[in-house]
């Protein structure tokens, strides 16, 4: 959520960040509503004001009948007056709810096309078989049993692809967790509030990616960046204590609303799959260059396996609610002979946490709104297509990524 104050001061660069985010949102009638909402507002605590003069020349024996009447007629306007005040605060908080987070000015305008290219790492190699195929082969993975249980793009891993995924897992928390981030399970639940401020707010109301638990104020999670967000609610976190940085790992549960004309076959885009997510909380001065260390050590990881990648900055139309700079990095597909997304990493700046009332006490007393990022360690199911794709030999064999093998028991081949 954005400061009012802030879109109030800024309304036309709101309104265009707004328009090149693909959301259709009226910073005008927001303005006026919420002028609407301050005027009536004035009026009720007027009311109110009036209401106790009334009230203090009721006491100390019988009062006139003027004061009566004049108490009776306030408490009747008083009651249909917050009865509009209610309603249209309910509307203003809807209208601004729906405002995204505003763009920082080195973002790329246009839509998923036209996200630039800033770092290109490794040699494009071609002619892999598909990792689908390539599972199938060896019975590592079953989607016909998983769509019986489930439903379609459910699955199960089996034998050696089910270990490869706990050793990725293993791997990348070592690494991560000796850079600094604090290891931590989540609730695979949350509830609307923490959805809600997180972020998660669908363009339109059919794009919403999240499965809902029918009777309860919860929802499955779509990343750990929900709950990990949601951790430090309405809390002063002292300056000292920043940054905070931590690593959740949890299953990630969507129903993949809007993805069609992506890839989509095999393990690439399903509907579960476990991801270890790292998270930051800064100071608002921070928080640039925490997001090109996240940037960074997702690099370095994803090195350390030794996959071809480049980093993208993404586009403003391909931007999500929360994020005001996002970049992806996409893995060389030797199946495809082009990019691919796996990782992303984001800087949400303020919105998320005025969202859910999380500030910083400065060392001189002050208190404001900080700062959180979020990016992607691994997504496992994702993982294993670009392993499956970058280490399968001709013989039907896959060679094991040396950082990879010390979790495996030792294992070079599977």
């Amino acid at each position: 959520m954005l400061d009012i104050r802030y879109i109030r001061a800024n309304a036309a660069k709101v309104q265009e960040s707004t328009k090149q985010k693909g959301y259709d949102v009226d910073i005008s009638q927001l303005l006026k509503v919420d002028d609407d909402r301050r005027a009536l507002q004035q009026r009720v605590d007027d009311l109110r004001e009036r209401r106790n003069v009334n009230a203090s020349k009721m006491k100390g024996g019988r009062p006139e009948q003027g004061i009566i009447d004049e108490g009776k007629q306030i408490k009747i306007e008083l009651a249909e007056q917050e009865r509009y005040l209610t309603d249209i605060d309910a509307e203003y908080k809807e209208l601004l709810h729906s405002v995204p987070n505003v763009i920082t000015d080195d973002v790329p305008l246009g839509g998923e096309e036209d996200s630039v290219e800033v770092k290109v790492y490794g040699e494009q190699k071609t002619g892999a078989k598909d990792h689908l195929d390539y599972a199938l082969e060896r019975d590592w993975v079953d989607f016909e049993r998983g769509a019986k249980v489930a439903g379609a793009k459910f699955y199960y891993l089996k034998g050696d692809l089910a270990l490869l995924e706990n050793a990725i897992t293993q791997f990348a928390l070592d690494f991560i967790t000796k850079k600094g981030f604090t290891y931590m399970t989540v609730p695979h639940m949350v509830n609307q509030r923490t959805m809600t401020g997180t972020g998660f707010a669908p363009r339109t109301s059919d794009q919403s990616d999240e499965y809902a638990i029918e009777g309860e104020d919860l929802a499955l999670i779509a990343t750990a960046e929900i709950p990990l967000t949601g951790y430090h609610a309405d809390e002063i976190i002292d300056e000292d204590k920043l940054p905070l940085l931590y690593a959740g790992l949890s299953p990630c549960y969507r129903r993949e609303a809007g993805a069609s004309g992506k890839h989509t076959r095999g393990l690439f885009r399903v509907h579960q799959f476990n991801k270890l997510e790292m998270y930051a909380f800064t100071l608002p001065e921070q928080s640039v260059e925490m997001h090109e260390r996240i940037l960074a050590i997702e690099e370095e990881l994803w090195q350390a396996l030794g996959i071809s990648y480049h980093v993208i900055n993404i586009a403003a139309g391909d931007l999500g609610a929360p994020a005001a700079k996002k970049y992806d990095i996409e893995y060389w597909s030797p199946v495809d002979g082009n990019y691919r997304e796996l990782t992303s990493c984001s800087n949400c700046t303020d919105f998320q946490a005025r969202n859910l009332n999380i500030r910083v006490r400065r060392k001189d007393g002050t208190i404001e709104v900080l700062h959180t990022l979020n990016g992607t360690a691994v997504s496992l199911a994702r993982s294993l297509v670009v392993i499956l794709e970058n280490y399968q030999n001709d013989d039907g064999t896959l060679t094991v990524p040396e950082v990879l093998r010390r979790y495996l028991g030792g294992r070079e081949i599977l």
